[in-house]
Formats: structure tokens, C-alpha cells, sequence
């Protein structure tokens, strides 16, 4: 009970832009969390190269978990019709339906990372006017109107900061782990290629 009472009592001199930075925040993690758990799965999840090689030749799906190869393979299997040349093309569009979910939500994360400060930025230029019209309505000699403009200016600078720039970080890690997944997958599709 003492953090949320904690939590508010920081957030609360924020002012209304607190409310789409929090909202903010919670999206963006609520998507880092899901692509983190994709990728995962995907990864750790999967049969290696070899074991690929044997279902592809053995034209069987294993019980394996739910990876990247596997679904490819699964995919593939269902649709192959024994042509080479038209199974080939068949591979290629199994790895193509599945290209779409290694990207998908990054650029959002991103986004959602770069928008943070910003609306830091507004809160600073709310907590400012805030402050001028303190100013102009009691002079300069009333310093405790004149800290609530100033703390609000403060506050949502620093919140738009910590919301963005450990969002910007994991952007780039998970744009590492989606290259990744990618070079996984186009070294599955040309191993594969070999053996159809």
C-alpha cells in the first residue's frame, strides 16, 4: 500500500500529460514482454538443422515444441506436392507467411520509445506556463505557487525519460533478435532447398 501511495503522491504534481505517458509506458511493455516471449519460443523451442533435414526427407513432423523451423516445416509438408521445382517455390512462400511475425510490433515499440520524451517535453511546457501565470498573477514572492509549475515541469521531463530511453534499448535488442531469427530462417530455407 506504501508504493501506491508512494507512486501517486510522484505522479500526482505531473499533471494530466501523466496519464498518456503512463498509458504509454504500460503499451509499450505489454509489447516488449509479448515479443520477448515470441522470440523465445521461436529460438529455444526448435529442432536444429539436421533434425529439419530428416523431417524434410523422412516428409514427418516431430513432436517437437512449436519453433520457427517446425512451422516452417509443418507448413511446407502440409502444401509440398513432389515437383521440385514447385515445392522449392512452396518453401519460399511458407517462409514468407512467417516473416511478417518475426517484424511484427517492433516499429510500434520504437514509436511508443520516441514518444515518451515528447510528451515529457509537454508536460515541461505545461508546468512553464503553469509557473508564468503564478508569476503573473503573484510576482516573484510566492515561491510554493510558483514549485508547483516547476515540480510538474520536472516530473514529466523526468518520467518521459524513463519511460523512453529503457524502451529505446529494448527496441534495439529486439531488433537484434529479430536479425537473428531472420538469418535463421533464410539459413533453414537454403539447407533445405538442397534436400527437396
Amino acid at each position: 500500500m506504501d508504493i501506491i501511495a508512494g507512486t501517486y503522491e510522484y505522479l500526482h504534481p505531473g499533471g494530466p500529460v501523466m496519464i498518456p505517458l503512463i498509458l504509454t509506458s504500460l503499451w509499450m511493455w505489454a509489447l516488449i514482454v509479448e515479443r520477448v516471449a515470441y522470440f523465445r519460443q521461436m529460438e529455444r523451442d526448435d529442432v536444429d538443422l539436421n533434425d529439419a533435414v530428416e523431417m524434410i526427407k523422412g516428409r514427418r513432423v516431430s513432436e517437437a515444441s512449436p519453433g520457427l523451423r517446425i512451422r516452417i516445416i509443418t507448413s511446407f509438408l502440409s502444401e509440398c506436392t513432389g515437383n521440385k521445382k514447385l515445392d522449392q517455390s512452396i518453401l519460399h512462400q511458407s517462409a514468407m507467411r512467417e516473416r511478417p511475425h518475426i517484424r511484427r510490433s517492433l516499429s510500434v515499440i520504437a514509436v511508443l520509445a520516441a514518444v515518451a520524451p515528447l510528451f515529457g517535453l509537454l508536460g515541461t511546457v505545461t508546468g512553464m506556463m503553469t509557473t508564468f501565470d503564478v508569476i503573473a498573477l503573484f510576482g516573484t514572492g510566492n515561491a510554493r505557487a510558483m514549485a508547483g509549475g516547476i515540480s510538474e515541469a520536472l516530473i514529466t521531463t523526468q518520467s518521459g525519460l524513463l519511460v523512453a530511453i529503457p524502451g529505446l534499448l529494448m527496441s534495439a535488442f529486439l531488433i537484434r533478435r529479430a536479425d537473428r531469427l531472420e538469418d535463421r530462417l533464410d539459413e533453414l530455407i537454403m539447407t533445405l532447398k538442397r534436400h527437396i
